[in-house]
This record gives C-alpha cells, sequence and structure tokens, in this order.
C-alpha cells in the first residue's frame, strides 16, 4: 500500500507544530521541511551557488551561511527570490526523497510533514501528499503567538502577507482544525482525527 504522507499546512502561529507533536507522540514519524531547508544550506555545493549568486559577505565568520543575510538579499524583489529558489529547492527536494525512501523501508506505515511554505498541492513537495492537513487560527491569535516565541511583529505581519490566505488552505486541505482555544483542544482533535485514520492503515 505504501507509506501514508500526511502533510500539515498552516501560517506562521497557527499550531501547526503543536499538531506535528502530537502525532509524533502517537508514534508517526515526522520530517520538518523548514528543517530540512536549513540543513541544505550546509552543503558545500549549496554554499558555492548562493556565494555566487548574493555575495560572500552572506557567510559569517565561521563561514557558514548566515540565513537572516541570505533572506535580507532574496526577498527584495521576486527575481532575488527566484534565484534562491533555483539554487535551494531542488537539494531540499532531493534530501526530503531520500528521508522518505529511509522511513519507508524502515516499514513506517505514515509519515508528518510538516511544510510551512506550502502554496498548492499541485506544483510543490505536497503532490504526493495522501492527506493535506490545515491548521488555521485567528490572525490576531496567530500574531499573538509568534511575538510570545521571539519574532518581531512587524515581521510576522510580513510573512504572514507573503503566505496563502486561510481560505485557499481550507480549499486545498482534507482535514481542517480549527486552533482558536487551547493547546490541549487541539491536541483532543488531532488525537480523536488520528484514532480513526490510523483504523484505515491496517
Amino acid at each position: 500500500m505504501g507509506m501514508k504522507k500526511l502533510f500539515i499546512i498552516g501560517g506562521m502561529g497557527s499550531g501547526k507544530s503543536t499538531a506535528r507533536k502530537v502525532l509524533a507522540e502517537q508514534g508517526v514519524p515526522f520530517i520538518d521541511l523548514d528543517k530540512v531547508g536549513h540543513d541544505v544550506l550546509e552543503w558545500d555545493t549549496v554554499k558555492d551557488d548562493l556565494v555566487e549568486a548574493f555575495g560572500a559577505d552572506i557567510l559569517g565568520p565561521d563561514g557558514r551561511v548566515v540565513r537572516s543575510k541570505v533572506a535580507a538579499k532574496a526577498f527584495t524583489t521576486p527575481a532575488e527570490t527566484r534565484k534562491l529558489n533555483r539554487i535551494s529547492m531542488p537539494r531540499i527536494e532531493e534530501s526530503f526523497t531520500d528521508q522518505l525512501d529511509g522511513l519507508e523501508r524502515e516499514g513506517n506505515k505514515a509519515v508528518v510533514v510538516e511544510y510551512s511554505v506550502f502554496k498548492n498541492r499541485q506544483t510543490s513537495m505536497a503532490n504526493g501528499a495522501d492527506v493535506v492537513i490545515a491548521v488555521l487560527a485567528p490572525l490576531d491569535a496567530r500574531i499573538e503567538r509568534a511575538v510570545k516565541s521571539g519574532w518581531d511583529e512587524t515581521d510576522v505581519r510580513n510573512r504572514i502577507a507573503r503566505q496563502i490566505s486561510d481560505a485557499e488552505r481550507i480549499e486545498q486541505a482534507d482535514v481542517v482544525f480549527n486552533n482558536d482555544g487551547t493547546p490541549d483542544q487541539l491536541r483532543e482533535k488531532v488525537i480523536a482525527w488520528w484514532t480513526e485514520y490510523a483504523k484505515t492503515l491496517d
């Protein structure tokens, strides 16, 4: 039957990491695509390409790529963003596919993938998704959560503005969790859904 790929999407501060952790506690392995993106920046080939595209001043004193410096240059115009995506996306996809293959070989029945830059199912790494789970929360609550965890409010608003809307997420999703209550309430919703879904995996 193959391993089921469950993608969790949601805006910044929506609670998608909480939902992912709940599923991980139920024994479902996970891949965080943000982390995969950070990890590929350590690859020498990626580093060389980034320096060529954006200049040597994106490197820190230790010779490693400084993400904030890349972001400061890569998100100034759509053309610069495309430059970054052309360098990083194929490598992220390669690393992601390798991890999926490894988990499938271990005999896992499902994997959870946290995907913060999801746009749509057709043109993204989610095109192999068996289930897309959207975690939604009111905008005020999301901003408050992100600021509490250390983000600058202006930065949060800018990032949210660049992401797709909740209406678009609902349209793409198979399962929607409204995280407008406490973390425990979200936890209960996710566990209830997983308990039912897991029955279809045997």
